[in-house]
């Protein structure tokens, strides 16, 4: 399988690169050889109804369904339209899950591979907005937080742990700062990440989460 097919688009061309993404992660899902088994990976539902498969599958406290073999993606019980990022990232982490048990080791992202080369970008997308807008108050991060199903983790001034799906935790750590420092941030992920997302994944999903957060910061704050 191409990875490189398989990433969420992180460049120029963004509205044909994401739906070429979508339509070849869609294309590599309908073709795929033992359903059940990719869901066994990814700790996704598989069931049949009305003599159709269907895969329930957990991303950020909601439950969405992948119906086959049209590959339709919604959200059940509500009339909402799903994103195409979020489209895109709930078949990446699907079709790519290898089933790893989580490590319950924390690795920055530095460690990750590439993540040295990605850092100044992931940086400014996915930690800058949540420390400007949660740095000087990061007790808020919590209140936020517990909407995406996030739970208070023992880092930094503030952190909060996100299972962004169900075997992808995401920490999300925030340094309140003082007269010498400026508030600073950091997110963290179990050390078999790679094992579910790509890179690219990676930084869409910190991306989508971090503004998640930011839409949620309590009123008045």
């Amino acid at each position: 399988m191409n990875s490189s097919l398989l990433s969420v688009p992180d460049g120029k061309n963004y509205e044909y690169g994401y739906n070429l993404a979508y339509k070849i992660a869609s294309q590599q899902l309908a073709e795929a050889d033992g359903i059940e088994r990719l869901c066994l990976n990814s700790g996704a539902e598989y069931k049949i109804i009305d003599s159709h498969p269907v895969i329930t599958l957990d991303y950020l406290n909601r439950t969405y369904r992948i119906s086959l073999p049209g590959v339709d993606i919604s959200l059940p019980d509500s009339g909402e339209e799903v994103p195409l990022k979020d489209k895109i990232l709930l078949l990446h982490y699907l079709v790519q899950a290898k089933g790893t048990p989580i490590a319950n080791k924390s690795i920055a992202y530095k460690e990750l591979p590439e993540g040295v080369s990605y850092f100044r970008t992931f940086h400014k997308r996915a930690i800058k907005p949540l420390v400007d807008h949660f740095g000087g108050q990061p007790a808020k991060l919590i209140e936020a937080a517990k909407e995406l199903g996030g739970d208070k983790a023992d880092y930094g001034d503030m952190a909060v742990t996100i299972n962004a799906f169900k075997r992808v935790p995401i920490t999300f750590v925030l340094w309140r700062g003082d007269e010498e420092f400026p508030p600073d941030g950091s997110i963290l992920f179990d050390a078999t990440v790679s094992d579910y997302l790509s890179i690219e994944d990676i930084n869409v999903l910190c991306e989508r989460i971090a503004w998640k957060l930011v839409r949620l910061l309590p009123e008045g704050g």
